[in-house]
């Protein structure tokens, strides 16, 4: 496997089906994404993907769609990518945040929608992460992260830049406290149009919403190293005010912060969680004042919390293999389911923006077939406004199918799971997807957003999306299943699934692939120690030795957390589910994957299982990919990736 594949069939062939999805040059909007609805319900403005060329990160701009007519327009013209735009309570302004000034990272950049202006704002000393208005709409509250701290895992796990000039050659320096890791609050006055830091200096803030027009409500800890999100607590502090209150201390993780327009009532998400910005689990109501606590019980692991009354709560997550929506009364303590879906999804979890009559909302709808839409649901019924789908079915072959699976664990537990079956008739050479998490969930997204299982469909590969225990949909219990058992009961419930596809004539057992990143790495490295089914393997950002990924990576709660051990703690769990300690029972050939600026699981990890494979006699490639982190999400590096792997799957365990 050479170094540049770019004359090599496979390799142009993914080209070609990137290329019919993004129409690079033609400046057609492909997907979309951060989309608000406008207070009177009458427009989505959102992020939507411009491509130019495929390379680098794929390029966004700030565009809007009427919800009534479908008429969409594109707002902003760059440079750099435009993204996060917020309505502003009255509706006149948009604000976004842009990187079009590179060496500052994101910025505040004001949107006028009557006359199409843009106008900057005064620069914070950092990067923005995030906007929201206050409900007056005279300020902008900004979560600001500082030059040099880490990006969250779910979006790429890389150390920031830091700020200042640096030769080639001086040393990185950590000392693990250094001040450029933290995240703060800043707040835009539009009146005077000043831009200051808001709030305790000594407190990291993580996530933040206005409480009222003159306080901030913050997800905070003391420490502002990615580890001290695990243990973050909900804190409240005034525009003024020199000190926070901490107003609830959870046992799990938060996230999904919305606060009343009154000022009286906050929702968050409490859930056990691998990474932030990917909080699922059960709603709490906290009083602003006195920190008491409601706790909501909704029935379905909750990924959006939006306030569209100072009563009425509108809530997107997730249950079993659906995409749901319920609102809550919270003076009547009653919940109103508003729709329910198993074929929409997308590539995170659920989100949507109330627009019109409460209960109804907009969202950026898709499936594994369906490319993404801006839609609508009035009175439940969902209703397509404007799709972006330009490749005419081109990308995924119209004859592929969708098949809803479920089966018993060894124990006699019920999983779910979805399989992507190419045309003909099976059995099929079939590739077990692993997600990664482990608490996340396989939901329904557009296929065609990456070439790689396209390809791989084209080629007449079954993919199989399994859902075990440990994934989001079905409550805490089942979510927590895996902690400290990492590896045990999930491994089987995988295996349990593909003896299912076999039975049912869906897939040749001879022919069996398994692939997965990060946790879903893990599982691969994992399965392929314990197992010898398997006639290929990829693991992706993998995990394979828990103590060098604990002291290397930037999350040691997680693997404390997860583990339930310590790693000092010789022939303890952390030794048990290392796949590096069992790598002499490899006899399944391995394409390993990693990015050299990964944070969360460093490259070294899959370099220590590529070696002890070659070392002990075993078939392993490793493939490093030098400007990426916790995945491959630049081109035309995801050309080359999928290239690679379908090669791989090709080589060893041909389709029919």
């Amino acid at each position: 496997m050479g170094r540049d594949i770019r004359q090599c069939s496979l390799y142009k062939e993914a080209y070609e089906i990137a290329a019919t999805v993004r129409r690079p040059g033609a400046n057609l909007i492909s997907d979309a994404a951060d989309l608000h609805a406008s207070p009177d319900g009458s427009q989505a403005i959102y992020a939507g993907t411009i491509v130019q060329e495929l390379r680098g990160p794929l390029t966004t701009r700030i565009c809007t769609t009427d919800i009534a007519t479908g008429d969409t327009r594109v707002l902003t013209a760059g440079p750099g990518s435009d993204r996060s735009p917020k309505f502003s309570p009255d509706g006149q302004v948009a604000a976004f945040l842009s990187n079009r000034v590179p060496a500052a990272g994101f910025q505040l950049y004001l949107l006028d929608l009557r006359s199409g202006a843009t106008t900057d704002t005064p620069r914070v000393d950092g990067w923005i992460e995030y906007l929201s208005w206050s409900p007056h709409g005279g300020r902008i509250l900004l979560g600001v992260a500082g030059h040099g701290a880490d990006v969250a895992g779910a979006s790429g796990a890389v150390t920031s830049p830091q700020a200042g000039t640096f030769e080639q050659w001086m040393p990185q320096v950590s000392c693990g406290s250094e001040a450029y890791h933290g995240r703060r609050t800043w707040v835009y006055d539009l009146n005077g149009k000043v831009c200051a830091p808001a709030g305790p200096e000594d407190l990291n803030v993580w996530e933040a919403v206005w409480i009222g027009n003159d306080s901030i409500v913050a997800i905070a800890s003391s420490g502002s190293d990615e580890a001290s999100w695990y243990t973050a607590s909900l804190h409240r502090f005034s525009l003024a005010g020199e000190t926070s209150v901490e107003l609830y201390k959870p046992k799990e993780q938060l996230g999904c912060l919305s606060a009343s327009a009154d000022g009286r009532r906050i929702a968050i998400v409490e859930a056990r969680c691998s990474d932030r910005g990917m909080v699922a689990g059960d709603v709490r109501i906290v009083d602003a004042e006195s920190g008491g606590v409601v706790e909501a019980d909704l029935g379905i692991d909750a990924t959006h919390t939006e306030w569209i009354t100072d009563e009425l709560l509108l809530v997107a997550g997730h249950r079993n293999l659906d995409s749901v929506v319920v609102l809550y009364d919270h003076a009547a303590r009653r919940v109103t389911q508003l729709w329910e879906s198993p074929d929409i999804g997308g590539p995170r979890y659920l989100t949507v923006s109330g627009a019109g009559a409460p209960g109804d909302f907009a969202l950026v709808g898709e499936g594994f077939l369906l490319p993404p839409e801006i839609a609508h649901v009035k009175a439940g019924a969902y209703r397509s406004i404007r799709s972006f789908d330009l490749t005419n079915g081109v990308a995924v072959p119209k004859e592929a199918s969708v098949r809803h699976i479920e089966w018993q664990a060894d124990d006699g537990l019920r999983i779910q799971g979805r399989i992507i079956l190419p045309t003909g008739k099976g059995p099929f050479s079939t590739i077990m997807y692993v997600h990664g998490g482990p608490v996340n969930n396989w939901r329904p997204h557009w296929l065609g957003r990456t070439p790689l299982v396209p390809l791989l469909i084209n080629k007449g590969y079954a993919i199989f999306y399994p859902n075990p225990r440990g994934s989001i949909g079905r409550g805490q219990d089942f979510l927590k299943m895996v902690y400290g058992d990492m590896g045990g009961g999930d491994a089987g419930d995988l295996l349990a699934g593909l003896d299912t596809l076999v039975e049912a004539g869906l897939a040749e057992p001879t022919r069996l692939g398994v692939m997965g990143g990060s946790y879903g790495g893990f599982m691969t490295s994992w399965l392929v120690t314990q197992v010898k089914r398997f006639s290929a393997a990829v693991p992706l950002f993998p995990h394979t030795n828990q103590v060098t990924c604990r002291l290397i990576g930037n999350i040691p709660a997680f693997f404390d957390q997860l583990l339930d051990d310590d790693y000092t703690r010789i022939g303890g769990e952390y030794y048990l589910r290392s796949p590096i300690n069992f790598a002499r029972e490899v006899s399944t050939p391995v394409l390993n994957v990693c990015g050299s600026l990964d944070r969360c699981t460093p490259p070294e990890e899959a370099l220590q299982f590529h070696n002890a494979i070659t070392e002990l006699g075993g078939e392993s490639v490793l493939l490093v990919y030098p400007d990426e982190g916790h995945g491959v999400k630049q081109y035309p590096a995801v050309i080359d990736l999928a290239a690679r792997i379908a090669a791989w799957f090709q080589s060893h365990m041909p389709a029919q």
